[in-house]
């Protein structure tokens, strides 16, 4: 490759490396939540990036006249192909090719990169880790989705949160439904207003309130058309996601479908109450989700502090936990129907919030450093390495047997290695080693013992 041809490195927006410090806090969280998860009796599953098109579906779009423009879709030479955008489409494809062999309720979880068209900033990535967990079958449906908060809430804690600083917000989807229906909004079009209500959050009732009615400009410049609602429509939407609790849904809302869906968050109270989570969660009428596959249940989980963006700016962190009930996911294939319900963690959100406030530290073993200080011995060198990992103690040696002894402990001091073993010829002719204690206030801290007791003495530091 010629000279001006050189390729610049670089990522897309909305995409992230991760190593160090960060990606280990990563891998942490993780390990925390599986523990929960298994906890619960569930159990793992793993299923491609890679879906059919019409397997994945369009439940995602916000743009109605082109389906898939939410997803990174491809065609090969014979089949279309997307990239998920979240766990529990892969999950219904599953489950409808393998239900002869599967327990119901199955009850899994699910940890992996999922992809998005979308519009990305600080907190918002277009290829991002989420940890799911989802309840397939016939069960009673208050008892399965409160224990989809409380999972939810158990994981949040197993991390480090204090019960302060996050809310579980539930809703069901049919006491809106309900209203548009009562307020003659066509159902073509109830979705693209059950979408806006769930920016309220975000956007504010004033922006929420443009994108009900004629439309906005968003932070581009770019005019997003609205759904060109009445003034009084918009009016009774309002009043309704300006009720605060169950009682205030059930005194305002008469439509049927309503009534129905305020009994069925009612229920989810109840099985609530009889463990310790409840007092997290809180009715929020405005959850209405983007997925268009949810039936009635939702929740979303928001941490109850600001996070600093690139610029220093202090912002909401935002969701972290999302999900609901889909009663007819899995019923697009033949052969099957099942209910199911789930939530997803937002890994990288999450570990963004986790980060900024300290509340999860990881402690990593820095590995031993065997130095080599001459070519003769550093066969010898090997097997003092082979021992201590022998003996679980994470270990490296220098791999650069020409640089001299200054070299290898300025690797290991930008390493933040603590302990660095040291062999020369008087060593190697006493049978000895020598520890030196790295990052030590001592000017000299470091101490010679036998091959034999190496392993104990390295266990006393570590």
């Amino acid at each position: 490759m010629t000279k001006d041809k050189k390729l610049i490195p670089g990522l897309p927006k909305g995409f992230k490396d991760r190593y160090g410090p960060e990606l280990e806090l990563k891998k942490k969280i993780i390990s925390k939540i599986e523990r929960v998860f298994l906890g619960y009796g569930y159990e793992p599953l793993e299923t491609p990036a890679f879906e059919f098109s019409s397997n994945i579906g369009s439940f995602l779009a916000d743009d109605p006249s082109n389906p898939m423009s939410d997803v990174f879709s491809f065609k090969d030479e014979k089949e279309e192909l997307t990239l998920r955008y979240d766990l529990s489409a892969p999950l219904s494809r599953f489950i409808a090719q393998n239900y002869m062999d599967l327990v119901f309720p199955f009850k899994r979880f699910a940890c992996g990169d999922v992809f998005r068209q979308d519009k990305a900033d600080v907190t918002r990535f277009r290829s991002f880790t989420q940890f799911d967990s989802d309840i397939i079958g016939d069960a009673n449906e208050a008892q399965v989705d409160a224990e989809i908060c409380n999972l939810i809430a158990d994981s949040f804690l197993e991390c480090g949160l204090k019960k302060e600083q996050f809310t579980i917000n539930v809703s069901n989807k049919k006491i809106l439904q309900g209203l548009l229906s009562e307020i003659k909004i066509p159902e073509d079009k109830q979705y693209q207003v059950l979408k806006t209500v769930d920016k309220l959050e975000r956007l504010g009732f004033q922006g929420i309130e443009q994108l009900l009615k004629e439309g906005r400009k968003d932070g581009s410049g770019a005019f997003i058309k609205g759904c060109q609602l009445s003034d009084d429509q918009v009016s009774q939407i309002k009043n309704a996601i300006d009720l605060k609790n169950i009682s205030e849904f059930k005194s305002n809302m008469k439509n049927q479908l309503s009534i129905e869906g305020i009994n069925e968050l009612e229920e989810l109270y109840e099985v609530l109450s009889y463990g310790t989570n409840s007092g997290q969660v809180q009715p929020n009428i405005c959850i209405t989700r983007g997925l268009s596959y949810y039936s009635s249940f939702l929740v979303e989980t928001n941490l109850n502090f600001k996070v600093k963006n690139a610029k220093g700016k202090e912002v909401p962190a935002g969701s972290c936990a999302s999900g609901g009930r889909y009663n007819s996911l899995i019923s697009r294939f033949k052969g099957a129907d099942y209910k199911g319900s789930g939530m997803s963690i937002g890994i990288d959100r999450l570990l963004y919030g986790l980060n900024q406030i300290k509340e999860l530290k990881v402690k990593k073993q820095q590995p031993v450093l065997m130095c080599i200080l001459d070519k003769k011995y550093i066969k010898n060198c090997y097997e003092i390495v082979s021992k201590l990992r022998e003996n679980g103690i994470v270990s490296e040696i220098y791999l650069d047997q020409n640089k001299n002894l200054k070299k290898q402990l300025q690797y290991a001091d930008r390493k933040n290695t603590d302990i660095a073993i040291i062999m020369g010829e008087n060593e190697f002719n006493e049978n000895k080693l020598l520890i030196k204690k790295l990052n030590s206030e001592k000017e000299n801290d470091q101490v010679t013992v036998s091959k034999e007791n190496l392993v104990n003495e390295i266990k006393k530091l570590i």
